[in-house]
Formats: structure tokens, sequence, C-alpha cells
């Protein structure tokens, strides 16, 4: 449980938080909303202990650990991704660091009979205990489930940490606080530079986590799915909704409503009130009656209605004429040292008018697919051939670097069109956050978030037919990209967006293109259809076989307990070798137990690679994978057989 009481915060001025209060406890997901600007990374940092708030307190249970994932300033250098991952393990480390210890001494002891190698045992039997229950011998087996999920390949294990770049450094921090399993998890963006996959992989992880979790998301989706309880923050104040996004944005038109009703009578009593003051202010009959409604009105509790923005309606310019093809591509292969291929093979054609997502893990080869498309990279085989007349304009996560320094922001976009759309041109930026004076700021002065935003708004209303996105909704929020998906759908061109962003590109495209093994799969329908096939296609791949642990563990309950009796030996010697023998015998079986996980991780490899469409056009690799999967699957029955007759001994 987690505690906040009486929390303010000022910057200047500016009042961020004015005496908030908030508690959450057990297993709640709770996500912090509201637009750009209001607060909530600042108080998921006073949550974590980041930052401290001017005034108020925050109070953690007893036993309370927490988590903390932060948007942005995350580096990990000097490890191994795997021993990284691995070094969260906290007491687990501590502990196989004791029980190696111990293994050496006792290996090295001179004499196993005595008192001080008993000693050892014991210690030793007792560590093993609590190893286990830490599930210390499932660890390996539960980092790489963790970092696979996350979308690493076992080839990226032995790499150092210092290779990854900064989307890939936020996945290792998550990885390690997955691993860690505090009782509540602050998660800054956690979707941020996911593949859709991936973030579908850590939306099924959390649903049954464990513990409580507090969150900040621009992904409707995501809320959508994971969360029960949404605390919007405006105004300086937090106001809290039992249910999820879509249920707080329908709940909060109804309270709008009806506090702008309030609103309207509150100030229909004010006026009718000033009007009588200043009616008979100087008049002594009247005098204290005045006195009592100035008190009156000076008791009332004034209602604020939230200063919201009036909804920009952004359009694009009307696309110019092309052919019925935008692009055809035919044979397209893309090697970046002359070995191996990135893309292979590709054939794709995309008509006028189309609106396609792009999707794939990352590493698959999106970025590449679409600088080929937009023209930027031209060092490939095969044809790639634009239609009649297309204009394409290309939005890419670097774009930012293109702008120039010097000028404002309004000069920028100014720069970029003419005619009529100019004076539209503050409402639009105002849809991509730049409000009020922020449009005469330099560019160069702004952040990172802030250039691309500004980028984008750029590209976007230059004159084109064709308009090729690379992840348009990393910097925008909730509004923002609201207003984007409107004028994309509006959009006569052609699109092309990639982006893990599902309720986004939902809302935008009726084809989506999975990139996937060097080469590309089309499914013809949106973001919710491709993933219900995706869904189909996995289930049918990863069709399960009885978990030898489950069978056993059934077999064991259904096997009546012995309780073992009390030994009443007086013998010192006696009791000395039973508890070598308990200690030798617990060492086999998690040696056998280590090779069984070994082995059942060995079967799913092989699983998912006959599971691949490519795997039957292989030839002579057919036999001898299926070979290997019938010998390990008979490796795995006979360890199990040993494993029971393990577990047999130690009732006996």
């Amino acid at each position: 449980m987690i505690s906040l009481t009486n929390i303010s915060v000022a910057f200047g001025s500016r009042v961020l938080f004015d005496e908030v209060a908030l508690r959450v406890g057990g297993n709640e997901r709770v996500s912090l909303v509201g637009s750009n600007g209001q607060g909530k990374s600042t108080l998921l940092k006073i949550i974590g202990g980041t930052m401290k708030p001017d005034s108020g307190e925050v109070a953690l249970s007893r036993h309370t650990t927490m988590g903390y994932l932060q948007q942005e300033g995350i580096k990990f250098v000097g490890n191994t991704l795997y021993d990284e991952v691995y070094s969260a393990a906290g007491d687990i480390n501590k502990i196989q660091e004791e029980l190696t210890e111990i293994e050496n001494e006792m290996s090295n002891h001179p004499d196993p009979g005595n008192d001080e190698f008993m000693d050892l045992l014991n210690e030793y039997g007792e560590l093993q205990e609590r190893f286990n229950t830490l599930e210390g011998y499932t660890l390996k087996s539960k980092i790489e489930k963790i970092l696979i999920g996350l979308g690493f390949g076992e080839k990226d294990f032995d790499r150092l940490t210092d290779e990854f770049s900064g989307g890939w450094q936020m996945r290792i921090a998550l990885a390690k606080l997955l691993l860690q399993n505090p009782s509540i998890l602050l998660l800054d963006e956690p979707t941020n530079h996911l593949d859709i996959e991936s973030l579908i992989w850590v939306e099924n992880y959390l649903k049954n986590y464990q513990g409580a979790i507090i969150l900040v998301s621009h992904d409707r989706n995501f809320l959508d799915n994971l969360t029960t309880r949404t605390v919007e923050i405006s105004m300086g104040n937090v106001t809290e909704y039992s249910g999820n996004y879509s249920f707080y944005k329908k709940e909060k038109a109804i309270r709008k409503e009806l506090a702008e009703n309030q609103y309207n009578n509150q100030q229909k009593y004010l006026k009718e009130q000033e009007k009588f003051i200043e009616r008979f202010r100087y008049k002594a009959s009247k005098a204290k009656a005045v006195q009592s409604r100035i008190k009156q009105l000076d008791k009332v509790e004034w209602i604020e209605l939230e200063d919201e923005e009036s909804a920009v309606q952004f359009t694009f310019p009307p696309a110019t004429h092309s052919g019925k093809v935008s692009i055809e591509i035919e044979g397209l292969t893309k090697s970046y040292d002359g070995v191996h291929n990135v893309l292979e093979n590709l054939d794709l054609i995309v008509e006028r008018g189309e609106k396609i997502a792009l999707v794939g893990v990352n590493g698959a080869g999106k970025s590449t697919f679409t600088r080929i498309i937009a023209g930027i990279d031209n060092e490939f085989k095969g044809v790639v051939k634009d239609g009649h007349l297309v204009g394409k304009k290309f939005y890419a996560q670097n774009q930012a670097d293109e702008l120039s320094g010097d000028m404002t922001v309004l000069a920028t976009m100014e720069d970029a069109v003419g005619g009529e759309i100019r004076k539209s041109l503050r409402s639009i930026l105002g849809s991509f956050l730049f409000k009020g004076d922020d449009v005469f700021k330099k560019v160069g002065v702004l952040s990172g978030g802030e250039k691309s935003r500004l980028a984008l708004a750029k590209m976007l209303i230059e004159p084109s037919n064709f308009l090729i996105l690379d992840e348009p909704t990393n910097h925008l929020d909730m509004r923002s990209k609201e207003v984007l998906m409107n004028a994309l759908r509006k959009y006569d061109g052609t699109v092309l967006i990639v982006s893990h962003d599902r309720d986004f590109i939902d809302g935008i495209v009726d084809k989506v293109i999975e990139v996937k093994n060097k080469r590309i799969k089309v499914f013809y329908g949106n973001c919710s259809y491709y993933i219900e096939e995706k869904d189909k296609e996995n289930k049918e791949l990863n069709k399960k076989i009885p978990d030898p642990k489950k069978e056993i563990s059934k077999l064991e309950e259904k096997k009546p307990v012995e309780h073992a009796k009390p030994v009443k030996s007086h013998d010192k010697n006696d009791k000395k070798e039973q508890q070598r023998r308990a200690a030798e015998l617990k060492k086999k079986i998690n040696s056998v137990e280590a090779e069984l996980a070994k082995n059942e991780n060995k079967i799913k490899e092989l699983e998912l690679l006959m599971g691949n469409e490519d795997f039957y056009k292989s030839g002579d690799n057919i036999k001898k994978v299926t070979d290997e999967y019938n010998l390990t699957k008979k490796k795995v029955e006979e360890l199990t057989q040993e494993w029971e007759q393990l577990q047999l001994q130690t009732v006996e």
C-alpha cells in the first residue's frame, strides 16, 4: 500500500499540485491521465522517491517494494545483457554465491564426518530451501522468457549493454523490473519503443502481475486492456474514475455536462446577487441586506470549469493527382554487408488511396523497407518503381535534425506552405502542443520531442499524394493523436505507417503488412484483425505438450502421504549419515530438475522452428530436426522417471 497525503508542488507562480491525496494498494491497476504538462510524470517521480514535493507526505506500508521505469535517461554499460538482467535478482544472487562457497568448502574439507562438516551441510540445506522458495532454480528460464518476450534474441544475451540503443535500453530496464517483481510497479510510457508483438507480451504479462501497477501511457488500447482505475490530473487536482480509459472518457463527459449546468446556475445566482448589491449599495435602509448578501457570496465555493482548448480540425491539403499505382516492387533484396540479407525477394503493389500499416518486431527491417520506398536508400537489388506523378513525403524519427535551429516554430511552418492554409498554422501548431508564445520559440531551444512534433507538423502540411510515416505518434498526447488520426482518415492520398499504437492505426488502415524473417505477409484488414490472425497462428504453432512437472504434481497429489515417523536413535553418527544422504539426494534432484528444464526449453525451440512456414522447404534439414525433436522428447521422459524415483526416496 502507498498513500499520498496533501502533496503540493509549485514551479514559481505555477501550482502543479495543490494538496493532492491518493491511495493505491493490493493488485490495483491505476493509470494517470491528463494533457501534457499537467504533472503525470512528476507525480510518478514523487511516488517513486526520485523527487520530493514542496509539502505533503508519501507513506509506504511495511514490506512494500517499488520499481520505477522512467521515460528517459536510462543507460546500462559494462555488462552483458544477460548478466545485467541477472544482477537484478538480488537475494537469489547472494544465496547462489553462498551455496557455491559452501560447496567449495565441503569438497575441500579434510574430514566429512566431523561436526564442522555437518554444520556446513546443515547450512547448505537451509540455503537450498531458501533458494528453492525464491524460485532460484527457474531463474535462468525466467530471465530468458522475459528477454525473449521483450524482443531480444538469444544471440543478444552475450552482447554488451553498451551496444543497445535508447529504446532497447528501456527494454533492459523493464526486464530488470519484471525480474525483481516489486509489490508496486511505476511505469512511465512503458510502450514507447516496443513493437506490437512485444507490447502485447508486456500487456499479458502485466495482466497476471502479482502486485499494484501505476502507469502513464498514451496508448489507449494498453490502458483499456490493463487498468481498472483512472486518475485524471488537471488544474492542480486529481479526480478518480473507477474504470479504464474508455470508462473515464464516458464518465468525464457526463460529469462535464453536470459541472457546466451547475456552473451556469451558479453564475446566474451570482449576477442576481451582484445586481441587488449594486442597486442598493448606497441605500441606508438596505445596508444590512446588502452586507448579508456580500457575506453569503464570500462563503460560496465557486465552481471552476477546466479550460479546455477548442477542438482543432486539421485537414490535409488535397492530394495531388497520380496514377492508379503508387509504387510497384519486384524481387526486392537488401543487404548491408553483401552476405546477410535484411529483406529478401519482396513483391508488393501499393495502389492509390490505400492506407497501410507496416508492422513487425524491432530489427525485422521495417525502417529499412520504408527508407527504400521513400527513395532515401537506393542500395538494393530488384525493382522499386514509383507510379505516375507520385509525390512522396517521408517522416522519419530523425527528421527533426533537418530543421533550422535559427528559425522560429511559426516561421518554420510558414516557410513550408503558402495560400489559405497559412491562416490555420497557429491552430495546427496548437494541435501539436505548441501553444501561445511557444510558436515564437527558436527551433534550436526546443527539446527532442518538441522538434519531432514540429518536423511532423511541417511535413504534413506540404502537398503530396503518398505519405510514409515512421512512428509519427511517439511524442504526441491523446488529443494530438486524435487530431492526426482524423486528418489521416480524411486524407485522399496513399498512406504507409510504421507504428506500434494499435488504437491509432486501427482507426486509419485497411491493410497490414507484416515484415518477418526477411519476407512480407499481407493481412487484409485493420490492426485488430491482424492481431486476431496472429493469435490464431501462435495457438496453432504452440500447441501445448504435457508439462512433465505438472504431471508429476498430479501423481504426487494422488499418492497417499506417508507421515514420517520420528527417529528415536541416540546414535549421533547415524543422524549425521542421514543428513549427509539427504543432502546428496537433494543435490541429485536439483541436477535432474535443471537438466529437465534444459530439455524442455529445447523442445519449445524445436517446435517453434518446425512451426515456421519455411521449415518444410529445407529438404534434408527436416529429418535432422525431427530426429532431434524425438530424441529430446525421449530424454524428457527418462528424466521425468528419474525425478519420480528420486522424489519417492525423499519420503522413504
